[in-house]
């Protein structure tokens, strides 16, 4: 598959614990997972000209990986039209990292403010809660993250379709850490772990749950985007 990863690559750049975890970027650690199980990887960034998310890169994406934080706000509105369009429409695949809970992208496709509580770096343990789920494929009936940004509900999103994860923090907090959501044509799956300071993309469950994941989130068969035209009478739709 063709996978684009965007990363807004602000911490990595700014911030010498970060660059330390992620020497080249948290989507160069993201990059490297999906090119050694055979996929196409196109890395985007913040800096880059419409933040390397062109009509033609967009246009040839399956699925897409979104990692973001600090410069939610710095995303232009006619790159996210396009993302989302991609989604609806054509059926792309989106994958929300982390804190792109907040991305312009994420609050446009699943309909949310996507806040929550969060707190301090934590002991989390994950619970799978739909084992049967693709997502959830040879992943364990729980495992244990050391050191991950607590989140915490409530969480504003509307009810996942399907719950895959729930988590639970060291100091009581509990959490929907992995949801997914049908919307138009395309599949959306949240995934909490993955704070810049802490090495969950590291994880052999977490990166198993993210190659699951983007496998799961690839276009369908149906029909390739919403018709204009009726089919059968050849009459506008409105």
């Amino acid at each position: 598959m063709n996978v684009t990863i965007f990363n807004e690559n602000i911490h990595e750049r700014t911030e010498k614990g970060v660059a330390e975890i992620f020497p080249n970027g948290i989507h160069g650690c993201l990059a490297q997972l999906l090119e050694s199980a055979g996929h196409t990887v196109t890395c985007a960034t913040l800096e880059m000209p419409e933040h390397g998310l062109t009509e033609q890169v967009v246009n040839g994406t399956d699925v897409m990986l979104w990692w973001g934080h600090m410069g939610h706000h710095l995303v232009s509105d006619a790159v996210v039209d396009r993302v989302v369009s991609r989604v609806m429409e054509y059926g792309m695949g989106m994958i929300f990292l982390h804190s792109a809970h907040k991305s312009k992208p994420f609050a446009r496709i699943v309909g949310t403010s996507g806040n929550l509580l969060w707190g301090d770096d934590q002991k989390e343990i994950v619970w799978t809660v739909m084992p049967s789920h693709p997502i959830a494929k040879d992943i364990p009936e729980h495992f244990v993250l050391d050191k991950e940004e607590m989140y915490g509900e409530p969480f504003m999103i509307p009810q996942p379709d399907e719950l895959v994860f729930t988590s639970w923090f060291r100091h009581g907090n509990v959490f929907r850490s992995g949801c997914a959501f049908y919307r138009g044509l395309g599949k959306v799956f949240y995934l909490q772990p993955g704070h810049e300071y802490c090495r969950s993309y590291y994880n052999e469950n977490i990166r198993k749950i993210i190659l699951n994941a983007v496998e799961w989130a690839k276009p369908g068969t149906g029909i390739s985007r919403y018709p204009s035209v009726c089919p059968y009478f050849g009459e506008k739709l409105d």
